[in-house]
């Protein structure tokens, strides 16, 4: 799989759990959109011999404040410079409070074949506090006007663990998402992430966290009533109806490759993964003057790569076996020794079809597996590749450490 990332850094109000890149500056679109295929046209001269995309992905910020014509210009860019294979996914973020059916029917029109909601609540308090600036009567209206413009695959993201919020208030939000019968559906614990008005809230004392017990409790609920209603768990917090998981975050979750766009995006094309100014400001001033807005990048050695593909992969669909062992000369199975017969003794992992997968139960403790595995792995690394990875001289088996991938978030 190949992708391609498109970032869109406006919002009409910055949620105040959002640490993405966007700014409330909404004049500056169409200026935005000519620099932007400016930079789409330079990657394609730097980039020779790219694989042919298998999926397209414009995230933010809100793309949906585009209107048709001008996603209309990104996209005759995108299509001009790189290969596209004609049943590519092509996934647009939407605000529920920022599309109508004109628009909807533009951007169907112009190719897009699946929508991200970022509906979060039903519940209007629950709305006020994230600063969301849609009603749930506005969600529930954006999800039909969607059916009526020709979609048919959407996803609804929804949030749990917020302050205050009970867990009769969750069961509600999940009922009135499963009652819209999306094909796919992102349900997320609120993260309060630094440099965030969420975070501040929290360090000056004016909201509090969710007691863990209550976060197990609604991601457990929703686990088990997601499935109930035929939706199946291919990662931590993502559920799909048959076959409309979603292709753009299983490249990621694969550790293929995609390139990127925009201000603060990041790109991974032939081992070396790149990250993007995160200022539209410094964005524009390189663009403009022909250069790429790189901030900076590196190369993934062989020890980074396959913490990542493990990582990433235990999270998600499951860790493919003979190709894990074929990229990186190791079996993982037996690197996680006794503590793999463990788990699945447990019931928290299972082998099937090459793959080494969590089960529900072993969701629930994604965390602690994935750092466990990641570990067992640390202590085979440092055995067996010592010497073909880090000379002796720079580093020992036990000074090896592994740092988590920056990837932007796609539902």
């Amino acid at each position: 799989m190949f992708g391609i990332y498109v970032h869109i850094p406006f919002c009409e109000k910055k949620c105040i759990y959002c640490d993405f890149y966007s700014i409330e500056r909404t004049e500056h679109i169409a200026s935005f959109v000519d620099l932007l295929c400016n930079e789409i046209t330079f990657r394609s001269k730097h980039s020779n011999n790219l694989p042919s995309a298998t999926s397209v992905f414009f995230g933010g910020g809100t793309p949906s404040l585009l209107s048709p014509e001008q996603l209309g210009l990104i996209i005759t860019t995108i299509r001009e410079n790189f290969v596209i294979n004609n049943d590519a996914e092509w996934t647009m973020e939407c605000n529920p409070g920022t599309v109508t059916h004109e628009s909807l029917c533009g951007y169907r029109e112009l190719g897009i074949n699946r929508l991200s909601f970022g509906v979060q609540s039903f519940n209007e308090s629950e709305l006020a506090f994230l600063h969301r600036i849609h009603s749930p009567f506005q969600a529930e209206e954006a999800i039909t006007l969607a059916r009526k413009a020709g979609f048919d695959n959407v996803n609804l993201d929804v949030m749990f663990a917020l302050p205050l919020q009970t867990m009769d208030s969750w069961k509600f939000t999940l009922e009135k998402v499963i009652a819209l019968a999306p094909e796919h559906i992102s349900a997320y614990s609120l993260i309060f992430e630094e440099g965030t008005p969420l975070f501040t809230m929290l360090q000056r004392g004016s909201v509090d966290k969710a007691p863990e017990e209550n976060d197990a409790e609604m991601y457990e609920y929703a686990i088990k009533r997601l499935a109930k209603s035929g939706y199946r768990q291919y990662e931590v917090s993502n559920f799909a109806q048959n076959d409309r998981e979603c292709i753009h975050n299983c490249t990621y979750w694969s550790g293929d490759e995609y390139v990127a766009f925009g201000p603060s995006a990041h790109g991974l094309i032939n081992g070396k993964r790149y990250w993007n100014f995160r200022s539209l400001t410094r964005y524009t001033d390189i663009v403009a003057d022909g250069e790429l807005p790189v901030a900076n990048s590196e190369f993934l050695s062989d020890a980074e790569r396959m913490f990542e593909r493990a990582f990433l992969e235990l999270r998600a669909k499951g860790i493919r076996l003979e190709e894990f062992r074929s990229d990186f000369g190791i079996d993982i199975s037996h690197a996680l020794g006794n503590e793999l017969e463990l788990w699945m003794r447990e019931g928290l992992i299972e082998q099937s079809n090459g793959r080494l997968r969590l089960t529900a139960s072993g969701y629930l403790m994604c965390d602690e597996l994935s750092l466990r595995s990641i570990a067992a792995l640390e202590k085979t690394a440092g055995t067996e590749w010592q010497e073909r990875v880090f000379p002796e001289e720079e580093r020992e088996p036990d000074e090896f450490t592994y740092a988590l991938p920056v990837l932007q978030q796609q539902r």
